[in-house]
């Protein structure tokens, strides 16, 4: 969360100054999950989805896992392919979830982890109860899957929307992203 906090000190961010003292309150106190947890929870409490939004894009979960040379690999073999197939290759070649290019120039993917919130929702069958700050945690998540696509696809996005109500009804149920196409 330390470069988070970094992240919405740039003006760019347009986090109002007298916040930032709630998140490093927290950086300070909190340590590991019990941290994410609570700067979770206060961004959903005192930043708007688009800021929230703005953050997520930047310092989005599971960012530069290791397999950032493969992307973009993937994406400088594939650039002369239309985009609606080279979602389908990545689907294929990256075992990831199938992404949809829509209409409106938006790409809307159905996610779901394997760990997380959903491998706790798994091993305790159905009876997770989800925490309070759910909402956040699969934006961020929504970050990484963005990083993800942008890489690999050679492509811009922006996050357009995280659709949670399944999740809310059912843990085991993805959650939708769904990303603007910026360039």
């Amino acid at each position: 969360m330390i470069t988070m906090l970094k992240s919405m000190k740039m003006k760019k961010n347009e986090i109002p100054g007298d916040l930032l003292p709630i998140f490093e309150h927290i950086v300070q106190v909190y340590e590991g999950s019990e941290c994410d947890i609570q700067f979770g929870e206060a961004m959903e409490k005192h930043l708007t989805k688009e800021q929230r939004f703005r953050l997520y894009e930047q310092n989005g979960a599971c960012r530069g896992t290791g397999d950032d040379v493969k992307r973009k690999t993937f994406a400088n073999e594939h650039a002369h392919i239309p985009l609606a197939e080279r979602l389908e290759l990545f689907e294929k070649v990256f075992g990831r979830n199938k992404a949809v290019l829509n209409n409106d120039n938006t790409i809307t993917v159905k996610f779901a982890c394997t760990h997380g919130h959903y491998r706790e929702a798994r091993l305790a069958k159905g009876k997770y109860q989800l925490p309070k700050n759910i909402q956040s945690y699969f934006e961020r998540c929504a970050g990484g899957r963005m990083y993800e696509y942008q890489k690999a696809l050679g492509i811009k996005l922006r996050i357009k929307s995280v659709d949670v109500s399944p999740l809310k009804k059912d843990a085991l149920n993805p959650v939708v992203f769904t990303f603007e196409i910026v360039e």
